[in-house]
């Protein structure tokens, strides 16, 4: 019996993050879709297959917490993994106690991003 792969939205305005984040993603055995913008995120399918995000907090548009706010409107319940070059404590813990799992400082190492993705349930 073979398990689904979970899938993982990386949605960030950053081309590079865009291009590298899901390299490293699929070498940990997900599948993974990239968008430049919460509303492109929003307007896709993966609003209802991803089983998490990976999140950054300032985008042009609609903001990564903006994002978490409108998916709890929804009824969508997905598991958040932020992402920020702000290297801000405060920001981080709002963050968490507002529902994210993980809020990683950019940049962050791929030891860091894969103990974010056990706590938020998405690696075994």
């Amino acid at each position: 019996m073979t398990t689904r792969k979970k899938q993982v939205s990386v949605v960030d305005d950053d081309e590079s993050v865009r291009e590298a984040l899901p390299d490293l993603l699929r070498s940990f055995g997900l599948s993974v879709e990239a968008f430049a913008s919460a509303e492109a995120f929003l307007n896709s399918k993966s609003l209802e297959t991803s089983d998490g995000m990976i999140l950054d907090v300032a985008m042009p548009g609609m903001t990564g917490p903006e994002l978490q706010q409108e998916l709890g409107r929804r009824g969508r319940r997905i598991s958040i993994i932020f992402i920020t070059a702000i290297k801000d404590e405060d920001v981080r813990s709002k963050l968490i106690r507002e529902g994210a799992c993980d809020c990683l400082f950019k940049p962050f190492s791929a030891d860091d991003l894969q103990d974010a993705l056990r706590l938020a349930s998405l690696l075994d």
